[in-house]
């Protein structure tokens, strides 16, 4: 997020989002980081319900969920910025996005890749530009300002736009609905250092880049000062493709360098393809409906052996009865002779 990472300290409202740009264990100064879990797996996830928590987590605020427009993202006051992250790293890869930016002046609408050594790939889009969609990134936390880009788009407000990234070792590529917008070269990003190539995560989120409590510049780039009255804000997803090019199950830092040649990959398959790939529970009629024919015929006969049987106890009880209330009236009666 291009202005982002100075503000973290300085502004209340970003405290609320400030793990996205910043890292618990930063490889780049320890050898004792935790493995990265790999998603090693191609999948879309469609966002008219809640996604897994196997997957994703929700970072901050909330986040609903609706069949019809999928994943919203509102800021209804100040200090709201809705945020969900996967659980799931990739390394290189191609992620696809179906998004509807928010309106709103100083409202930001973002999707951003990072990773544990704060290398980044975003997309940014303003809500005072509706045509407008803006790329950036970022190699090692280096807070470098100059490498984003604007790209002319339809409406991205009106209806939902496809915003798809492929990340390679040779370079990374920006899409707009099908069309080739930019290119990014390891040698263009300061001969290979500040290129992005470590294990990624995506967060979706929108933030107020406008909020009173923001430095005046940030307010500036932003469009404006936000006016909460003026909302709510809402930013829309309603689904995200990703593919691991990796193909790991982990993803392991060997050294302090930040190269893509130092990462271990672990194979297999990953917890989260796990996840995805397991057979849902079967319901009582599936589970009957699943029987071979000649196991259903069985269970009939049974059924039918067991009800007959539970038929003739009936019978049987009953004609007991009726015998021995004939027993007892008889006796009722020979008792009335005698007196």
């Amino acid at each position: 997020m291009r202005y982002l990472r100075g503000l973290l300290a300085a502004a209340p409202l970003l405290g609320l989002v400030s793990a996205q740009v910043s890292t618990s264990c930063n490889p780049l100064n320890s050898t004792d980081c935790p493995t990265d879990p790999g998603f090693g797996t191609d999948y879309t996830f469609n966002f008219n319900t809640t996604p897994s928590y196997e997957l994703w987590e929700t970072t901050a605020g909330s986040v609903s969920y609706d069949a019809e427009t999928g994943a919203a993202f509102t800021i209804n006051k100040q200090g709201d910025s809705p945020t969900i992250r996967t659980l799931f790293y990739f390394f290189f890869g191609r992620v696809e996005l179906h998004l509807k930016c928010a309106p709103g002046v100083g409202i930001i609408s973002s999707a951003m890749w990072l990773s544990d050594d704060l290398d980044e790939v975003d997309w940014e889009f303003l809500g005072v530009n509706n045509t407008a969609a803006s790329t950036n990134y970022f190699g090692k936390g280096l807070q470098d300002y100059h490498n984003a880009g604007v790209y002319t788009t339809k409406d991205n407000q009106a209806d939902y736009l496809n915003y798809t990234t492929v990340w390679t070792k040779e370079g990374i590529d920006w899409y707009i609905d099908g069309e080739h917008v930019r290119n990014l070269t390891p040698d263009a990003a300061n001969k290979t250092r500040n290129y992005p190539q470590t294990p990624m995560r995506l967060s979706l989120g929108i933030w107020a880049g406008g909020d009173p409590t923001l430095p005046e510049g940030t307010r500036e780039w932003a469009g404006g000062n936000t006016d909460y009255s003026k909302g709510p804000f809402t930013m829309y997803v309603k689904s995200v493709r990703i593919t691991d090019f990796g193909g790991g199950s982990e993803y392991a830092y060997g050294d302090t360098s930040g190269s893509w040649e130092s990462i271990k990959v672990t194979g297999g398959n990953s917890t989260f393809y796990e996840a995805l790939h397991r057979a849902p529970k079967l319901t009582t009629s599936q589970k009957w409906n699943n029987l071979p024919a000649g196991a259903r015929i069985a269970v009939y006969a049974v059924s039918a052996a067991l009800g007959a049987a539970l038929i003739g106890a009936g019978i049987w009880y009953c004609i007991r009865q009726r015998q021995s209330g004939a027993r007892e009236a008889r006796l009722a009666t020979e008792m009335e002779k005698m007196d």
